[in-house]
């Protein structure tokens, strides 16, 4: 298996990124609600707000991309001298490597529902 620099990682992960905002605005015709929170009146309607799929993928992609963007930034500031923040600096860069693992492994699970789907015989 071929090794990834640090750039080809990024270009890598920029890739990712892309691809999945390129599904984002796919699925945005797409109505279909997700809503982590239920609540409940006396007379047992959900009077919690519809959350579309699309905004819901949108969400994480962005919290993604911004762990990566500071974890970059707490790179530059050490790579240049700025700061010494060697622990700090880590941790970011571990979080943004978890972050990114956790969204690789959505994207497949996405990906083989859709192929589950689209292989359904009706």
């Amino acid at each position: 298996m071929e090794k990834l620099s640090a750039i080809g990682m990024e270009n890598a992960q920029r890739q990712m990124l892309q691809d999945m905002q390129r599904m984002v605005t796919s699925t945005d015709s797409i109505q279909e609600t997700a809503s982590p929170y239920r609540s409940v009146t006396n007379n047992g309607i959900s009077t919690a707000p519809n959350i579309s799929f699309s905004h819901v993928l949108e969400d994480a992609l962005n919290k993604v991309n911004n762990i990566q963007v500071s974890a970059s930034n707490k790179q530059t500031a050490v790579d240049m001298g700025i700061s010494d923040d060697l622990s700090t600096t880590m941790l970011e860069s571990q979080k943004a490597s978890v972050a990114f693992s956790a969204l690789v492994q959505v994207r497949n699970k996405l990906t083989t529902g859709l192929d589950d789907v689209m292989n359904t015989a009706l």
